[in-house]
């Protein structure tokens, strides 16, 4: 499982080898040891992107297509995607800190081994995505949509889910004990590869009910 610590940016690795990233991301093209610092993306086309031991502090993407890229060992901080198309892109040992994603389309996503840290999720498209031992860290996910989504190994220390959809998704050995709110609009019978806490299962236990058909009645 991804570590909890957050790093900065001069304890990556690679951080001597990162040089200064000033042009556009361009569609099919490859990049390594690139710091892109500052920017704003408006409308562009990044499709198919493979980004590999990099950093991004501070960057905006606005109605970018980003669809099919691929992230491989990326940090990021202070990131912003609003709008933009992420689906079917690929996460590998990524890191994204004190970062929004609103209105973002992840469908279809690969996650591995990656970890956020105090991040916003606001109407985020993560259906039928696919996330293994990742971390949500003190993060806020609203109207996040795991339909369909597959998660395996996943924990949410310190976060508050908001209107969540899990409606078939899968879930497998998916860690929400930890989590400082469950707000699951949809899919409670999805829930059965998780593990909570008994407090947990008291806030549950109506949306469980209702799966069920249970009625409950107090004379």
């Amino acid at each position: 499982m991804p570590t909890h610590a957050p790093r900065e940016l001069p304890d990556l690795p690679y951080a001597h080898r990162l040089e200064p990233f000033t042009r556009d991301l361009e569609r099919d093209e490859v990049y390594e040891w690139l710091h892109i610092d500052g920017r704003a993306f408006d409308d562009i086309d990044g499709g198919m992107t493979r980004l590999s031991e990099s950093a991004l502090s501070s960057v905006t993407f606005t109605g970018s297509r980003l669809r099919r890229a691929r992230l491989d060992t990326v940090w990021m901080h202070n990131i912003r995607t609003v709008g933009t198309d992420l689906a079917e892109t690929t996460w590998l040992d990524t890191e994204c800190l004190s970062s929004l994603l609103a209105g973002t389309q992840l469908h279809g996503a690969q996650m591995r081994r990656a970890v956020f840290h105090h991040c916003k999720f606001d109407s985020v498209n993560l259906r039928a995505a696919t996330l293994r031992e990742a971390v949500f860290v003190d993060c806020l996910l609203r109207d996040v949509d795991f339909a369909g989504a597959t998660l395996t190994d996943v924990s949410f220390p310190g976060t508050t889910l908001d209107r969540v959809d899990f409606t078939k998704a899968t879930l497998t050995r998916v860690d929400l004990r930890e989590a400082s709110a469950l707000g699951i609009t949809s899919g409670a019978e999805a829930l059965k590869g998780a593990i909570i806490s008994t407090p947990q299962l008291l806030d549950l236990a109506p949306a469980l009910a209702q799966h069920v058909g249970l009625t409950v009645k107090d004379s």
